[in-house]
């Protein structure tokens, strides 16, 4: 077997989805009008985001309730992920890909497959965040004898890039 054949066949270097996550910006009602739609979407109740920090160009001071978010594990993360990148024709840039995640935006609801238009939401959009892991990845997060990912423990661009057309059939430009 040549060195690339172990590789693959390495339980601990196969990729996974962690999580996706949905998330909403908006104030007052706007906020409401988000919580609905991410509640709409993903069968979850939403959590809301306070603000740590004053921006004064945007009328935001701390603890003033600035936006709304899901975090989706699992099979039902997979579901949703296809259906959202179906609304942008299974079509990304590669300037959206980081290590270990990437992220992409959907200017209008409505554009989801499944999803009709709902009056009291009105036109929204909302922003995706899938987070790649591979096994392992307990050591960094856990309280007793927590320790340090190596390098090789990341998911390069290319690997989810070529993860992500085998399984999604999504195309990068």
């Amino acid at each position: 077997m040549t060195k690339q054949e172990i590789i693959s066949e390495n339980p601990m270097r196969k990729i996974r989805i962690e999580k996706v996550s949905l998330s909403a910006g908006g104030k007052d009602k706007d906020l409401e009008k988000a919580a609905k739609l991410l509640h709409i979407l993903s069968g979850m109740k939403s959590q809301i985001i306070s603000s740590d920090k004053r921006i004064p160009d945007f009328d935001v001071s701390p603890g003033i309730e600035v936006g709304t978010r899901v975090t989706i594990r699992g099979e039902e993360a997979l579901k949703i992920l296809s259906r959202l990148l179906a609304a942008l024709d299974n079509t990304l840039s590669r300037k959206k890909i980081a290590e270990n995640h990437f992220s992409f935006g959907i200017k209008e609801y409505i554009e989801i497959s499944g999803i009709e238009y709902q009056r009291d939401i009105g036109i929204r959009g909302l922003n995706v965040d899938v987070v790649f892991a591979r096994s392992g990845e307990r050591i960094k997060r856990r309280k007793i004898k927590r320790g340090k990912l190596p390098a090789k423990q990341r998911i390069s661009k290319s690997e989810i890039i070529k993860f992500m057309e085998e399984n999604f059939k999504t195309s990068f430009i």
